[in-house]
């Protein structure tokens, strides 16, 4: 499949809605999600967009390692356990769906010292 296609299609379509919206499209962040996808594909793809997430943490610890070169920032976006916040804190800008205080704790402590805080989203049940 085209990448290069897909996302020129999607982009088309966002700047429509934004249009309509009026809203400027530069407001809009589009975030490439990884899953599935080869260091290989998501190098064609980096050089359009440097927003990418990635719901399976050992499989893009090897694609943060293969694609360091490149100026990424990853976005954890699968359900977070425990045990993995040490290297999500370590490896990624962003953490979504933090479901419990627990965790983005852990998360913040974990952070080391010379890197940005990291970016959480979080989800509450309402």
């Amino acid at each position: 499949d085209d990448l290069v296609t897909k996302i020129a299609v999607i982009e088309s379509r966002l700047c429509a809605v934004t249009s309509i919206a009026e809203r400027d499209r530069k407001d809009i962040l589009l975030l490439a999600v990884s899953k599935t996808r080869s260091a290989e594909s998501i190098r064609q793809v980096a050089e359009l967009y440097k927003e990418l997430g990635e719901n399976y943490l050992q499989e893009a610890l090897a694609k943060i390692a293969s694609l360091q070169s490149l100026d990424l920032d990853w976005h954890f976006i699968g359900p977070i356990q425990s045990n993995k916040t040490r290297q999500i804190s370590e490896n990624f800008a962003w953490a979504h769906s933090v479901d419990r205080v627990k965790i983005a704790q852990r998360l913040n402590d974990q952070r080391p010292s010379h890197m940005a805080p990291l970016n959480i989203c979080m989800q509450i049940n309402i």
